[in-house]
């Protein structure tokens, strides 16, 4: 096992979903872009990893490719393993993957807007997952339904209700009961607050703990929200350019960041601390992952830069639970500068 995956393998010992050296490109007729490089983790049952890097960093293809939902063409994992409660994903039939997806692993996925069929009632689209991995009645599906919305905080009378009749938080809801409705081993989050105010965002978080909690679902939480993986993740994986880049503990990553993209991440958050404080934006753009350069990926834009990181580099381990993509951890001359942010 990788490095990366050795991170959270200290809490439990029920491995639900292990990644290993997954490589997802989409190929084009005039370029292919390098979408996923090599990425590696693991989560324990009951335990929620942060996956956090900014757009483009490769995070949703790296959910799409755990269903193997990677869309082909243009998309193709070149290589790499996924394995799902002990099932190995990429060598599974259209029919098993069927089996497992909304039974042992599922997703939320973004925009609860577009999520949800605007002809069926919120109840159906709930019991039709469970009809099909569960065998039951339409009015037992339907009842375990309502279960599943007064689970979520909706009142089981709205089943019968449609998707426009619901505020966008409360569409979210309906879309976390649908992926929990057939208690999934492993549950995938891509983005589930980002198209929700403020106030609705802290109430959904807070009821995906509890239900973590209640049903000992393992989450990979993925977000470009530092304040969503402090509030929710016991471990935290960065990704820049289809890279995990660092990869500890909530504490490790938070209280001893070691990366120089990481430090960009918290140093280009308000200081609540002093609210006179300059933001320190990180310079420059992700690179075209069209053109990704043979070296670290991060070092155009690194103040720490030397010649020597145009050159591959491998995982370091800082300590036994935290790791990190750096030419220069070695270097004795090498200290991360945090200006903390808000989180």
């Amino acid at each position: 096992m990788n490095k990366e995956a050795n991170v959270t393998d200290k809490n439990n010992n029920e491995t639900v979903l292990d990644v290993q050296d997954l490589v997802v490109h989409y190929v084009l007729e005039d370029e292919t872009v390098e979408a996923v490089n090599g990425v590696s983790f693991s989560l324990k049952k009951g335990q929620t990893l942060g996956l956090v890097g900014e757009t483009g960093a490769g995070k949703t293809s790296t959910a799409l490719a755990i269903l193997n939902l990677v869309q082909t063409p243009p998309g193709v994992i070149k290589s790499g393993s996924i394995s799902v409660c002990g099932n190995d994903v990429l060598s599974m039939t259209p029919k098993q993957l069927e089996k497992i997806r909304g039974k042992d692993v599922s997703m939320i996925f973004q925009d609860p807007m577009t999520a949800l069929n605007p002809v069926m009632t919120v109840g159906e689209q709930i019991a039709e997952s469970i009809r099909y991995h569960e065998g039951l009645s339409m009015k037992d599906s339907i009842d375990k339904a309502v279960e599943m919305l007064e689970l979520v905080g909706i009142p089981g009378i709205r089943w019968v209700e449609y998707p426009h009749q619901f505020s966008g938080g409360m569409k979210q809801r309906v879309v976390i009961a649908i992926a929990l409705a057939c208690n999934p081993q492993v549950l995938l989050a891509d983005e589930p607050t980002s198209a929700l105010d403020v106030t609705i965002q802290a109430q959904v978080l807070d009821m995906m703990g509890d239900l973590k909690k209640k049903l000992g679902t393992a989450l990979l939480m993925i977000t470009h929200d530092l304040g969503v993986v402090a509030k929710v993740c016991d471990a935290v994986a960065v990704m820049y350019a289809g890279r995990i880049v660092e990869y500890g503990t909530l504490e490790d990553v938070f209280n001893t960041p070691m990366h120089p993209y990481t430090e960009g991440l918290f140093n280009s958050l308000p200081n609540i601390k002093d609210k006179a404080a300059e933001l320190i934006p990180i310079p420059g753009l992700m690179p075209d992952p069209t053109k990704l350069p043979p070296g670290c990926a991060f070092e155009p834009r690194c103040r720490y830069a030397i010649e020597a990181c145009k050159e591959p580099c491998t995982m370091r381990s800082a300590s036994d639970t935290h790791l990190l993509l750096c030419t220069r951890y070695d270097d004795p001359e090498f200290e991360i500068d945090l200006k903390r942010g808000g989180v």
